[in-house]
């Protein structure tokens, strides 16, 4: 297939973007342009794009060789590793191009600025040349049929204008709609503190929340200090106890209470208990939502339970029996139901029959030292923490011990740089 001479970039968002050998690469995430000058369509200088460890790069448009409907192709499959960091002379074209309010100068219309097409020159650079505009008709703002313009039949798209008045999320809720929490988070991350602002207001709370729990602690706590006192209790119940535990132990006690005591009494309830614990203890780093049934379930019921799409991959590998009640803390703890199990038992049968009554727990004081190793040592991904009276009060997972054991920064920082003179790292830095 011949490759494109102009692109709208919101369809490349997502793309892979592969080596001249097809090696992959990554995934396009934006598109970086420099500032108009005197409403000259501006250069694209190059592409973010996310790699497998989520680190985003920049890519010069020097580099890139083809752009399909499908892939973007490089010259050359070494690549500059490190982290992207927009430059003030620079322009996210998705984070912060999408949904600018412009004025159609033929007509003096006010209109939503819904994509944007770059196109190669003769010279092989790119510029931002046509605008896709949504025009805005009526007295409630409807908004009339998508027409393509030149760059220079539109005013509004000054770097003062489009990054200092208030701005819609439309087209970048679209872009994020098809991507995991954690694409989303490190989006919001790498975008200018206004768009990040204007991204969490317009998301409903559970999809806040999800992201939330992705993002870093100082983004994290930037945005709860953000929203206002009613709207941030909201995103805290939406998010799994453990998160909001952690996110609330990092604030002062008065906006924590403040905060804690907003949310609902059902939702403050297993996180005021969390809080009791220290963070870097299985009490402090167990979720409270573990999966319970009582032991006259059956092992369909118990596997109805598991499928929940909802429940996260670690807490679905063990379901644990308990006496009534079923919520923690529990009645007594009877024992654990491997999913494998699961899987292996004919449906009528009583999960009593298949328990593991030999599987040790954890104490809620144990350390971190001392819960890696109970994980170590059982080869497991879920583990029950049970009280001194034997009632189950919650479950750790191993991406709850991992995130206490990784650094601070790993959610921003990747993983680390390969060593000078290995195939990934070149030699040099490009230009840009």
């Amino acid at each position: 297939m011949a490759a494109a001479t102009r692109v709208f970039a919101a369809r490349m968002a997502g793309l892979a973007v592969f080596g001249p050998d097809g090696e992959s690469i990554g995934r396009v995430r934006d598109v970086v342009s420099a500032l108009s000058i005197r409403r000259q369509p501006p250069r694209v200088l190059g592409l973010v794009v996310e790699l497998p460890t989520r680190r985003r790069i920049f890519v010069p448009m020097l580099r890139v060789t083809r752009i399909e409907p499908s892939a973007v192709t490089l010259a050359t499959g070494s690549v500059n590793l490190r982290r992207f960091h927009q430059r003030p002379n620079e322009l996210l074209v998705l984070g912060q191009l999408l949904d600018a309010r412009v004025t159609i100068d033929a007509t003096g219309a006010p209109a939503d600025l819904v994509d944007v097409a770059m196109e190669q020159m003769r010279t092989r650079d790119w510029q931002l040349t046509k605008l896709a505009v949504r025009e805005r008709t009526g007295r409630l703002g409807r908004r009339g049929p998508t027409q393509v313009l030149d760059w220079d039949q539109v005013s509004g798209l000054g770097f003062a204008e489009v990054t200092g008045r208030p701005q819609g999320v439309q087209q970048l809720l679209a872009l994020f709609d098809t991507m995991r929490a954690v694409d989303v988070a490190s989006a919001l991350h790498e975008l200018p503190t206004k768009r990040r602002y204007e991204v969490a207001e317009a998301l409903d709370d559970e999809r806040l929340a999800d992201v939330v729990e992705e993002l870093p602690e100082d983004d994290q706590k930037d945005l709860l200090a953000y929203l206002d006192d009613e709207r941030a209790a909201d995103v805290l119940e939406a998010m799994n106890p453990d998160d909001a535990a952690d996110l609330l132990a990092e604030l002062s006690e008065v906006d924590k209470d403040r905060l804690l005591g907003l949310m609902a009494p059902e939702e403050s309830a297993p996180v005021r208990r969390l809080l009791a614990y220290s963070f870097d203890t299985a009490g402090g780093l167990m979720t409270p939502e573990p999966v319970v049934v009582g032991p006259d379930a059956t092992i369909a019921e118990a596997l109805a339970v598991v499928r929940n799409p909802d429940l996260p991959v670690a807490l679905a590998s063990l379901v644990f029996v308990c006496r009534p009640p079923s919520a923690t803390p529990t009645g007594r703890y009877l024992g654990c139901v491997h999913i494998q199990r699961l899987l292996r038992e004919p449906p009528s049968t009583l999960v009593a029959g298949a328990l593991d009554t030999d599987l040790a727990s954890l104490p809620p004081t144990a350390s971190l030292a001392d819960v890696t190793r109970y994980f170590a040592a059982y080869n497991l991904v879920c583990g029950p923490v049970l009280d001194d009276e034997e009632h189950l009060i919650g479950a750790v997972t191993v991406d709850d011990v991992l995130d206490h054991l990784l650094p601070e920064d790993w959610r921003e920082s990747g993983l680390p740089e390969p060593e000078p003179g290995s195939p990934n790292q070149p030699t040099h830095r490009e230009a840009r």
